[in-house]
């Protein structure tokens, strides 16, 4: 039996509707997921409804939802989402930071991120070493013998592409075959027109007013975003880090409840995961992959008089020291 017939038999048993729930800010990784995993749970016989939390904010994820005609549908619209309904987790996990608990029961999930627990679910296909939650999605399609919809592949490869970072950042052999199984099936015109649509001119003021402020202390950058979303905050740096000399980032920005961390790293030396715990340590949660990784500082834990700029610096210093001593 496969993943999929796994799946499937457990929902259908479903005493009530079934949702797909992505991380509350759905990226292209998590919106083609979601979209994939929908199109098989219905070659199977159940219909399913991708249900967020927040507001889509990448221009790109916008241009996915229009390109390839997929509905999702905010939580607070779903009037008939409640507590007798089941929710498939994709590409995010219970607990995370990232993700609001939901009225629904959240039954199974499927992820890529690092393992958190099974969070009580039936069902459970987490996979940190892969790259991708589409291409965990992907291999249901090949696995299972159905064939991929021309829009479906085109969506797959483009959330493999953007997750991997152009098939550069924590990629596995998994990764590459369903990419490039994927690949004949799909409209690279749709591709490139989605390259083309990746930040609004809203961003791009707040790129340059970010790149303005980046600190640079030998192997690391240090990256503030004047409360940013979180997809702004990860792409800023993703740029930031092609700096030269640069191996690791420190990426952060307020919110009302704390301070959101994204970190990326190029070198085995500092994996942004250890990175991230280390800076939180005993002051907030974070998690992810080697090469990138996110937390969340809880708001009133630094002292008064300590700057969060000196705080940030001060943990991050403090690990590459002991990591250059080890």
């Amino acid at each position: 039996m496969t993943k999929l017939d796994e799946l499937a038999e457990l929902l259908k048993k479903a005493p009530d509707e079934v949702f797909l729930q992505p991380h509350n800010v759905p990226d292209p990784d998590a919106i083609a997921a979601s979209f994939g995993l929908q199109y098989l749970l219905k070659q199977r016989g159940i219909e399913t409804v991708i249900v967020y939390e927040n507001e889509l904010e990448k221009a790109n994820a916008l241009k996915m939802l229009e390109l390839f005609q997929i509905e999702l549908t905010p939580a607070r619209e779903a009037s008939t989402l409640g507590e007798e309904d089941w929710a498939v987790l994709v590409d995010v996990q219970k607990g995370n930071s990232n993700v609001t608990d939901l009225a629904t029961d959240e039954v199974a999930v499927i992820d890529h991120h690092e393992f958190l627990g099974d969070g009580g679910c039936a069902f459970v296909d987490i996979r940190p070493e892969v790259g991708a939650c589409s291409t965990i999605i992907s291999q249901y399609f090949f696995e299972n013998d159905i064939e991929v919809p021309r829009r479906v592949a085109t969506a797959l490869l483009y959330g493999i592409f953007m997750d991997t970072d152009d098939l550069t950042r924590g990629v596995s052999t998994l990764d590459m075959d369903m990419f490039y199984r994927l690949y004949g099936l799909s409209d690279i015109s749709l591709i490139t027109e989605l390259k083309g649509n990746q930040i609004s001119r809203d961003d791009l003021y707040d790129y340059a007013k970010a790149f303005s402020g980046v600190e640079v202390y030998g192997p690391a950058a240090f990256l503030y975003l004047d409360n940013c979303n979180d997809s702004l905050l990860g792409a800023a740096g993703d740029i930031v880090i092609t700096i030269a000399g640069v191996d690791l980032v420190v990426a952060y920005s307020p919110r009302e409840s704390g301070i959101k961390f994204s970190i990326r790293s190029i070198t085995d030396t500092y994996k942004a995961n250890e990175v991230v715990r280390y800076i939180l340590k005993d002051l907030g949660f974070g998690g992810g992959h080697d090469r990138m990784a996110g937390g969340f500082l809880l708001g009133q834990k630094i002292a008064e008089d300590k700057s969060l700029h000196t705080f940030v610096r001060y943990r991050t210093i403090s690990y590459l020291e002991k990591e250059r001593d080890s």
